[in-house]
């Protein structure tokens, strides 16, 4: 190339210009750097570069960039520019418009379009790219839709497990005629252990150790109150020895009130022997019981003292242990083992009646399915209520076993005045009657009991 052509190429002439302004630019920007092509057969140049012509001057190579968006892969790789020169064709607004669209230095500057599919419509800030979401944002999401979708699927089995159990609960006649105490405050519920045989098989009565007597009995008696005004609820053991009244029946011990008439007599001597008025009731026989432990997996209990009893069929030693459902009815029915008889016995019946609940209501039933449900069904298969008393007359009564268990409520048992007092029906249970009377009249008025 000669002298002259070279400053020709770098210092265009007028007429020179006035050939680049029929010239096009096609801007691929996949390479770096000058290839120089002869001259295409029409007039011009066929060339490609990597960056802006020396002779072009900084401010335009930018206002050009700035023109379209940029693609930061093709600037790493450089530009292709192809130009392509034909004679001017046509005329008039189209010629015009195609003028307009040139560079100043009369290239027609074409835009860059990505592999991957059309522009990006709209300014877009700092010419970047809009930002598409991830497939591991896509895979987040779905897993916290899975995981709120379980939630509340759980939520839905935990609420509606109770009350599909609570179809196969069966119902007694509780109510006792005649006149009864006001309901002044709080909520009082009679809680009773059956000794009733009734639907018990030769086997399972092999295995509880319950014997064949007829007939109905009672092995525990508890009053439950719940306060209204934020006291703490309490358990009261009534010991199924305790000689009082019987309404139509002379004294006699209070657990003959349920072998003569029933839930009504037996809820009608509690009333006219503590003055306190009982709004439900509940009962669970030994089968119910056993079955309740056993749908749990166990309860744990510390074994006060060594437990040989051969008419409860358990033979236990001291200390904290696992107990399944024949253990467990023989740990709470046993007393001729206990230093305190009758009265150790109700003790233990609190105290076992709390680590049901409190095993009940840990993670370890409430997370697994089949045992929430089988001790839900369990306990509504195992028990009779009375007549008027509600699904939340129950939760009332199981969450004040629980707080027994937990220092939050209380675990009583009524004054006694003597364990040992010698009747026409044998040795009983005397209450200290004074005593009583104070804290039953603190039950009817809902005041703290200790």
């Amino acid at each position: 190339m000669t002298p002259d052509e070279r400053d020709r190429r770098h210092h265009p002439r007028p007429d020179d210009e006035a050939h680049d302004t029929e010239s096009y630019v096609i801007d691929t920007r996949r390479r770096r750097g000058r290839v120089s092509s002869p001259r295409s057969p029409l007039g011009g140049a066929s060339r490609m570069t990597g960056g802006r012509r020396r002779d072009e001057p900084q401010d335009q190579w930018d206002d050009r960039d700035d023109r379209y968006p940029r693609d930061d892969r093709y600037d790493r790789g450089g530009a292709l520019e192809q130009r392509l020169t034909a004679p001017p064709s046509g005329g008039g607004a189209a010629y015009e418009q195609d003028a307009r669209d040139r560079s100043p230095s009369g290239t027609r500057q074409m835009p860059t379009r990505p592999a991957g599919g059309p522009p990006p419509r709209g300014p877009v800030p700092g010419g970047a790219r809009p930002v598409r979401p991830t497939r591991r944002v896509h895979r987040v999401r779905r897993t916290v839709a899975l995981v709120l979708l379980l939630v509340v699927l759980w939520l839905v089995f935990l609420v509606v497990t109770p009350f599909h159990a609570w179809q196969s609960v069966s119902t007694v006649d509780a109510s006792p005629a005649g006149d009864r105490p006001a309901q002044v405050s709080g909520r009082n519920y009679l809680l009773v252990g059956s000794d009733s045989r009734a639907g018990l098989s030769a086997e399972q009565q092999k295995q509880l150790s319950t014997g064949d007597d007829a007939g109905q009995r009672t092995d525990s008696i508890m009053l439950v109150h719940v306060s209204d005004n934020g006291q703490k609820s309490a358990l009261i053991s009534l010991p199924r020895d305790s000689y009082v009244p019987i309404p139509g029946h002379n004294k006699n011990k209070i657990n003959a009130a349920y072998s003569i008439g029933g839930p009504k007599l037996l809820v009608q001597t509690v009333e006219r022997a503590t003055g306190v008025r009982v709004d439900g009731y509940v009962e669970i026989g030994f089968g119910g019981f056993a079955n309740v432990v056993d749908s749990l997996g166990g309860v744990t209990v510390n074994v006060p003292f060594d437990m040989n009893d051969e008419k409860a069929g358990i033979n236990l030693k001291k200390g904290e242990q696992v107990l399944d459902g024949p253990q467990a009815l023989g740990f709470v029915r046993s007393r001729y083992t206990d230093p305190e008889g009758d009265l150790g016995r109700a003790k233990r019946q609190r105290q076992f009646l709390g680590a049901i609940m409190h095993k009940a209501a840990s993670p370890a039933t409430v997370l697994l399915p089949w045992r929430y449900w089988g001790f839900t069904h369990a306990a509504a298969e195992g028990v009779k209520l009375g007549d008027g008393t509600s699904l939340m007359d129950v939760t009332r009564i199981l969450q004040a076993m629980r707080a027994s268990s937990s220092g939050d409520g209380l675990s009583l048992v009524v004054p006694i005045s003597n364990p040992n007092y010698h009747t026409a029906a044998g040795d009983a249970v005397k209450w200290d009657s004074a005593k009583a009377s104070a804290l039953f009249d603190k039950v009817k008025n809902d005041q703290p009991l200790q």
